[in-house]
């Protein structure tokens, strides 16, 4: 098999990998070879692909007269969002102005959607793109106690996204072992952006980590520590070690806040070797689950000291989150700059946004009234989040193995030779390229 046979294989199925389910963003497949001469893939545009998922009422808001539901989900594609403030009928110029605000989106998910149900629409078409070579990328987005942390974590009994994802990643690579179809090696990392800082949650060092450009791998954290995984249960012992070490507080808005950013990252490995051709075929991608911290507002939360430092800059990194998703979805930005260092944050979710990743985001908002702002400010974001595009290039490396055909090369010659010998001594008649055409007594 040649490299051009050999790519155009992976080329077969990698568009098959790109193959979207009914309910999946739309992408349009151009077929062009991408990188250098030794990296072969296919490219495609892919739209960022966004979901909303309405948390229900929590028994606090429920014992509060004055809390009423204003989101609902008349269809698993629809967002309502019902004003609850009346001063606006005292205004003559407003008092006919319509209540219901409607939003669509790629899915929506009601109170009562299930774990699997969510993971099911929205990540689990991501993993067979993962293992032909495609970045993929699934993040929560939200208010503070919308429900982003039980999406992306989950608990015991109701695992979330990252744990789902995982489980199904290693079920597939399973799979395709016991069909010989190479070996797969998977490494991840597990961070935190606490206040403007990196920390390793795996290493549980106080030490913050520093980010680094790089020419082929883009943004790095220097100094992070990447740990094999072979299970999905040693994967769930690095997270259950690393979420004991992220910062969670207590606010006045939820019990349970996240202080920061959580970031998993698994790097998919896949080795394969054409005996034919003597080549090493490579894929290789970046899988990134983000559990961002929740946008707050002081006075709602009653935070003071530390945990107002820590909220001010949790809505700056998102701000910043907010202002490249403007940018990117500004008509005519061809070629414009998009300003990812304002944050840490964005300038680790810089190929999520506007680089080589298929991305999922996830959207949660609370149904309560109380929440009014938060939820629409979340569903506009969102909303605007679905006109981003990203140019995603599958990830393949063709090496020629030397050592491979050297030895193949050898073996050719030597029974070459020794049929010549056998054919003088009159055992083996043979054809004119050495090869025996049958056996004859030598008298």
């Amino acid at each position: 098999m040649t490299v051009t046979d050999a790519a155009a294989a992976v080329r077969d199925a990698a568009v098959a990998a790109l193959a979207e389910p009914a309910d999946a963003p739309e992408t349009i497949t151009e077929c062009t070879p991408a990188g250098s001469s030794d990296d072969v893939g296919i490219s495609a545009v892919a739209r960022l692909m966004v979901s909303v998922r309405i948390r229900p009422l929590s028994q606090k808001e429920l014992a509060k007269d004055n809390v009423t539901a204003i989101a609902t989900s008349p269809d698993d594609k629809t967002v309502v969002v019902y004003d609850p403030n009346d001063d606006f009928l005292e205004d003559i110029l407003r008092k006919d102005r319509q209540r219901e605000k409607y939003f669509a989106f790629d899915n929506v998910f009601s109170e009562s959607a299930s774990q699997d149900l969510v993971f099911d629409k929205t990540v689990r078409h991501l993993i067979d793109s993962v293992l032909h070579g495609f970045n993929a990328t699934v993040f929560a987005y939200g208010a503070t106690g919308a429900g982003k942390t039980y999406t992306m974590m989950g608990t015991e009994a109701c695992p979330g996204i990252m744990v789902l994802t995982l489980a199904d990643l290693f079920a597939k690579i399973a799979g395709d072992n016991e069909g010989g179809a190479g070996s797969f090696e998977v490494v991840l990392s597990y961070l935190e952006i606490y206040n403007e800082n990196i920390r390793d949650l795996l290493s549980g060092k106080p030490d913050y980590l520093e980010l680094r450009e790089d020419a082929v791998r883009g943004v790095v954290v220097a100094g992070i520590m990447y740990v094999p995984a072979r299970s999905p249960e040693e994967v769930l012992a690095f997270l259950r070690k690393g979420n004991k070490n992220r910062c969670q507080e207590a606010t006045g808005a939820n019990e349970v806040s996240s202080r920061s950013h959580a970031i998993l990252q698994v790097f998919v490995t896949h080795r394969t070797v054409d005996q034919a051709g003597g080549q090493n075929v490579h894929r290789f991608a970046k899988l990134s689950m983000i559990d961002l911290a929740g946008s707050e507002r002081a006075a709602e939360t009653n935070n003071r000291g530390i945990r107002m430092l820590e909220g001010a800059n949790i809505n700056r990194s998102l701000l910043a989150l907010g202002n490249c998703i403007n940018s990117l979805i500004e008509p005519g930005r061809k070629n414009k700059y998009v300003n990812y260092r304002d944050s840490k944050l964005t300038r680790l979710l810089k190929d999520s946004l506007g680089g080589n990743c298929r991305t999922v985001m996830i959207a949660n908002i609370s149904p309560a009234s109380s929440h009014f702002d938060e939820t629409l400010n979340t569903l506009k974001y969102a909303s605007r989040a679905r006109t981003i595009k990203t140019k995603i290039t599958q990830q393949v490396s063709f090496k020629y193995d030397v050592m491979a055909s050297t030895l193949q090369h050898l073996q050719q010659i030597w029974v070459s030779t020794s049929l010549s010998r056998r054919c003088g001594q009159g055992r083996v008649a043979c054809h004119s390229d050495g090869t025996s055409a049958a056996h004859v007594c030598a008298g």
